[in-house]
C-alpha cells in the first residue's frame, strides 16, 4: 500500500472521540425541543446519541425529527454546534489515544493527509486551532462548506487537486460510500460510532487507530 500517497480522514468517530462534547449538547438541544412542547422529556444513553455522531447536521435533523419545522431544526443544530465549542474551549474535547503519534507517522512516510468530515466550519477550525492540525494535514474540508452535500460528491473536489491513490479511513457508512463510490481503498475503524454492518464493505477494520502502521 506505500505507493498511495493521498489519506483521507473521517475527523469524529476516527480521530476524535466526539461523543465526550457531542452527549451533552445533544441532550440540551433536547431540553430545549421539550420547553417548546416539541419532544417528551426523557433521558439519552450515550449510546442513543452516538447513532448520529458521523451524520451532517442537516441529515441529522431530517432523520431523527423530520417533521420538526426548519427553523427549529436550525435552532437545535445551533444550540449543539455552541456548546459544542463551549466544551472544547473549557478542554472536555479528546482525540483518540495514538491519533497524534498516528498522524506524525504518516505525515514523516510522505502521505498527503487530508481531512473531511461532516461537520461546520466553526467546528473544524476550533479542533485545528485546539489540537494544532495544521502541523499534520495538508487540506480541510467540512461538508457545511459544500452545502453539506455528501462526502463522495466532495472528494470530486479533492480529486481535482491531488494526484495518485487514494486511501478513505473512517467509521461511518458515509465514509465506506465514499471509497466505494470512487474505486478506493477504505480503513473501516471499529472502535468508532459506526455499526460493523455500515463497515461490512471496508477494505480492512481496525480496532484501534495505531494499527494503520501495520497496514501502511
Amino acid at each position: 500500500m506505500s505507493s498511495s500517497k493521498n489519506i483521507i480522514f473521517d475527523y469524529d468517530g476516527t480521530l476524535h472521540n466526539s461523543i465526550k462534547i457531542y452527549s451533552p449538547a445533544f441532550r440540551e438541544a433536547y431540553k430545549y425541543l421539550v420547553k417548546k412542547g416539541y419532544a417528551k422529556h426523557r433521558e439519552w444513553k450515550d449510546d442513543e446519541i452516538s447513532i448520529w455522531l458521523g451524520y451532517s447536521s442537516k441529515d441529522m435533523w431530517n432523520n431523527f425529527m423530520p417533521e420538526l419545522p426548519q427553523g427549529e431544526k436550525e435552532k437545535c443544530s445551533s444550540i449543539i454546534g455552541s456548546y459544542m465549542i463551549e466544551c472544547m474551549a473549557n478542554s472536555l474535547a479528546e482525540l483518540y489515544d495514538g491519533s497524534i503519534e498516528i498522524l506524525e507517522y504518516l505525515k514523516q512516510k510522505g502521505y498527503n493527509l487530508i481531512f473531511l468530515s461532516n461537520c461546520k466550519i466553526k467546528y473544524m477550525d476550533e479542533h485545528r486551532r485546539i489540537f494544532k492540525l495544521d502541523k499534520y494535514f495538508n487540506d480541510f474540508y467540512c461538508t457545511e462548506e459544500f452545502d453539506f452535500k455528501p462526502k463522495y460528491e466532495i472528494f470530486n473536489r479533492i480529486k481535482e487537486k491531488y494526484l495518485g491513490d487514494f486511501i478513505v479511513v473512517g467509521d461511518r457508512d458515509v465514509d465506506i460510500e465514499l471509497a466505494k463510490t470512487h474505486g478506493l481503498y477504505s480503513i473501516g475503524c471499529t472502535y468508532g460510532f459506526g455499526s460493523l454492518e455500515e463497515l461490512k464493505s471496508a477494505d480492512v477494520k481496525i480496532d484501534s487507530i495505531l494499527e494503520i502502521k501495520d497496514i501502511l
